[in-house]
């Protein structure tokens, strides 16, 4: 019979559930304790183990069941907690989290892919630093236009300054970090011969999409959560909604429709198409930001540069 299991990742401590059989294991996230954990699963063979995300802590574990040879699958938390109040399950500690993922993993076997290795961990690592700093860039700029005074004008100014050479460091770091990987820098010049992909987009997809020319149209769309799902009942027909999926690479497609969609001419067109027909300005872009992805998937698969041709339709 096919086990399952669930672990919840705290700073401190991990958490093991198996179904069916429902046993238990509760070790350190230390040395010893990972050690002890990989011989308790080793001996029961699952098919899936699902570790929840939890801010970090459960990379060294992943890598850990990954470099053993485990079935292991990093799950959005979100995810966990929207099955945990579906399934009605209101009590929580770690023992019983452990079971819920453990109960997830069995209802919806997700799917098993490689890890990133620890370069491509740690190129994610720095465009999400990036991230975080251009926020934190808009955030101070906004007070600095709103600052009651000269003196919180001048502090919001001084910070602006200092964040602008951490916001140039990091540019600094990403760049050396891709130009320092051959098969970097050959996927960032495919992925950059797209008109309106440029080098923040490309980094990104390269850093926390590297599932990106490997998978197929659909499968990508779902992972960067552009893949629409509808809501219907009976005869009542709901609207379409994207979401889930990686959202930091789904910002960066956003952005790169919107430049896409003015000025690389396969794009300006079939966003037009799509204003014709009646579509909202948001539905375009959400349909350009997944054309986007579809071509920039089949580039990296063919090894191929963009060429506009190929992908210019027929005036009717």
């Amino acid at each position: 019979m096919e086990s399952y299991v669930g672990i919840d990742v705290s700073k401190k401590a991990l958490d093991a559930h198996v179904l069916p059989a429902g046993e238990a294991l509760h070790v350190s996230r230390g040395g010893k304790g990972l050690e002890e954990l990989v011989s308790w699963l080793r001996a029961r063979q699952p098919r899936i183990i699902a570790v929840e995300a939890t801010g970090g802590f459960e990379r060294v574990v992943a890598a850990e069941l990954d470099a053993a040879g485990l079935p292991v699958v990093v799950v959005n938390p979100a995810q966990i907690r929207h099955f945990a109040f579906a399934v009605s399950q209101r009590a929580k500690t770690d023992a019983i989290d452990a079971a819920v993922i453990a109960r997830f993993a069995e209802a919806t076997k997700p799917a098993v892919r490689p890890l990133p290795d620890e370069q491509t961990r740690a190129l994610a690592d720095l465009v999400t630093r990036r991230r975080q700093i251009v926020q934190m860039l808009g955030a101070e700029r906004a007070r600095e236009q709103r600052a009651p005074n000269r003196r919180v004008a001048r502090s919001c100014q001084r910070l602006i300054k200092a964040l602008e050479r951490e916001l140039a460091d990091a540019d600094d770091a990403i760049d050396g970090a891709l130009r320092a990987s051959a098969e970097w820098r050959a996927k960032q010049e495919l992925l950059q011969s797209v008109p309106g992909v440029g080098p923040a987009v490309s980094s990104t997809l390269i850093a926390e999409l590297p599932e990106l020319g490997s998978l197929d149209r659909r499968s990508i769309a779902a992972l960067c959560g552009l893949a629409p799902w509808t809501r219907q009942s009976g005869q009542w027909r709901g609207k379409s909604f994207i979401g889930g999926g990686r959202s930091g690479v789904r910002s960066r497609l956003f952005m790169a429709a919107l430049v896409a969609a003015q000025h690389n001419p396969v794009f300006v067109d079939f966003y037009k198409r799509l204003l014709a027909k009646g579509k909202p300005k948001t539905l375009a872009l959400i349909a350009v930001a997944r054309k986007l992805l579809v071509v920039l998937n089949a580039l990296l698969r063919s090894g191929e540069r963009w060429n506009e041709a190929k992908h210019v339709q027929p005036s009717i």
